[in-house]
C-alpha cells in the first residue's frame, strides 16, 4: 500500500485488543477536506462485521465510514470516510 505524502503512521496510531483484533486510524487533513480511515486485522479470521462497527462509532466521527474493497483471502478490513468542505476549494477554471 502506497501512503499519501503528508500521512505518517506509527504505532500511535495503532491498537490492538486482548482478543487480537489490530486496529489502525488514520487522519489526513488538507485546507478543503478530510479523509479519516480506519484498518481492522486479524491473523486468524477476517474481522467481522459487529466489531468493525463497534470501532467505527468510536472513530469516525462526523461522517460515514465506507468499507474499501479489499483482497481475496485477506482478514483485513478497510475503511474510510471523506468529508468535503466545496466552499474552502479554489474555484474551477
Amino acid at each position: 500500500m502506497k501512503l499519501p505524502v503528508n500521512r505518517r503512521v506509527d504505532e500511535s496510531h495503532h491498537a490492538e485488543t486482548a482478543d487480537g483484533l489490530s486496529v489502525w486510524y488514520t487522519i489526513q487533513v488538507s485546507p478543503h477536506s478530510r479523509i479519516q480511515e480506519a484498518i481492522f486485522e486479524r491473523t486468524d479470521r477476517v474481522p467481522s462485521d459487529e466489531e468493525c462497527r463497534r470501532w467505527l462509532r468510536l472513530l469516525i466521527v462526523g461522517a460515514v465510514a465506507t468499507e474499501a474493497p479489499g483482497m481475496p483471502g485477506a482478514t483485513t478490513r478497510r475503511f474510510e470516510a471523506f468529508e468535503r468542505s466545496p466552499e474552502r476549494e479554489a474555484p474551477l477554471a
